[in-house]
């Protein structure tokens, strides 16, 4: 199966969030999973038999939507001789708009994976868990922390730190007795220690085991305990041969979980985390240059440097939610450009003609996602282009101190 770039994959991801979004007031929602081995006579033959099987719905109103959105999938059917390389999805049908309207909406998907199964379904939304296995993560690493008071357990998906199981132990502490008690005493600390490490071993394997794609796991923790732990193979033998190395953490609870990835990016070099974090530092050093830096932030600046032609790296955050508005105006041909957030597009006004007092004209086509834009102009003048997630520390702040948007220049100018 070919690699999904990071641009195949965000455009995706946003198509799955709209047809999330999309909501029938019964189940006038089709969705039409056809795989690359299937006929597409055979497929029209199936529509056919569920257009004679709708006919019998009892509600008018229900009845006449399913027939007209299983109608449109036929007449696109006819533009086919085949299905394409992955397959074709086709998801149509009525979706609500206000309590009492509808509005009739098709797309049709081609995935950058291959659909394996035939699929019909009609239900109040659209079916789209199989197109999810497109963001099934399968660069997993296990992340382990303890010493002898804690035990966090966690996963690395990716870019995206989870918490899966945190445990607290009953080990005695350092005490002040001598003689025979202090010995007595330090004989039971190692024998809660032990079982508290075994405890620690089982539910780690118990849930590491069960993550088919594990690549590895990262130990981590306070001083030689978990070394210790790592030598005396507490853990399942599979697991225990997925150790990839043991890392220095002030913490053991779920601080130490991104403290640990951020220490084992800094010598795991290829993880995906670790190459938005190496992206990000850069970026960082340039913003903090008093002289000749090759920083730019802000849409306007970004902009300004893409058209320039003088951006060598690209950053845009992943949670970035814009779209870039293209309206004319009908009666003198003036036109204007706005970037609208994603919340306030629905309630969004074309302006008036500051030239002649006409109202500007919006058409459809002419709405495009900010991400889609900046990418498209930076592929053109051969400038590197990373989606960063918000799932790192680097990541949250281009999304919050830098609006999203940020570049890093092939030399310094002025902008």
């Amino acid at each position: 199966m070919a690699e999904i770039t990071q641009r195949q994959r965000y455009d995706f991801k946003r198509k799955i969030e709209e047809l999330k979004s999309c909501k029938g007031k019964h189940t006038e929602l089709i969705s039409l999973y056809v795989p690359p081995s299937k006929q597409i006579f055979d497929v029209n033959s199936y529509l056919k038999n569920e257009y004679s099987q709708s006919q019998n719905i009892k509600s008018k109103t229900t009845r006449k939507n399913v027939l007209s959105a299983i109608e449109s999938i036929m007449s696109r059917l006819k533009y086919f001789k085949q299905p394409p390389e992955n397959g074709v999805v086709f998801f149509v049908g009525h979706r609500s708009v206000s309590s009492d309207q509808t509005e009739m909406v098709a797309y049709v998907i081609e995935p950058p994976i291959p659909i394996t199964t035939f699929l019909y379904r009609c239900d109040s939304s659209f079916y789209i868990e199989p197109l999810e296995e497109v963001f099934t993560e399968r660069e997993i690493y296990g992340l382990l922390l303890l010493d002898r008071r804690e035990c966090t357990i966690g996963i690395l998906r990716g870019n995206k730190v989870e918490l899966l199981k945190y445990m607290t132990s009953r080990v005695p502490g350092k005490h002040g007795r001598g003689g025979q008690s202090q010995r007595r005493f330090e004989r039971l600390t190692e024998i809660a220690a032990h079982e508290w490490f075994v405890k620690c071993g089982e539910k780690a394997s118990e849930i590491f085991l069960t993550e088919e794609n594990l690549k590895g796991i990262f130990v981590g923790g306070s001083g030689p305990t978990k070394q210790y732990f790592v030598d005396e193979d507490y853990l399942h033998y599979e697991i225990q041969n997925k150790i990839i190395d043991t890392f220095d953490t002030g913490y053991t609870d779920e601080f130490g979980l991104k403290e640990l990835v951020s220490a084992a990016s800094e010598t795991m070099t290829d993880l995906k985390i670790s190459k938005e974090k190496k992206v990000m530092k850069r970026f960082f050093k340039e913003v903090t240059k008093t002289e000749k830096s090759l920083a730019v932030y802000g849409e306007a600046q970004v902009r300004k440097a893409l058209e320039m032609g003088v951006i060598d790296t690209l950053l845009l955050s992943e949670d970035l939610r814009k779209y870039r508005l293209k309206m004319k105006c009908q009666a003198c041909d003036y036109t204007e450009d706005r970037t609208v957030d994603e919340e306030a597009l629905n309630d969004f006004s074309p302006p008036t003609c500051s030239k002649c007092n006409t109202s500007i004209q919006m058409e459809a086509h002419e709405k495009i996602d900010l991400i889609d834009e900046f990418s498209d102009i930076a592929e053109k003048i051969g400038a590197k282009v990373h989606l960063i997630s918000r799932n790192s520390e680097e990541g949250d702040s281009l999304y919050r101190a830098f609006s999203g948007l940020a570049g890093i220049l092939r030399y310094p100018v002025d902008i």
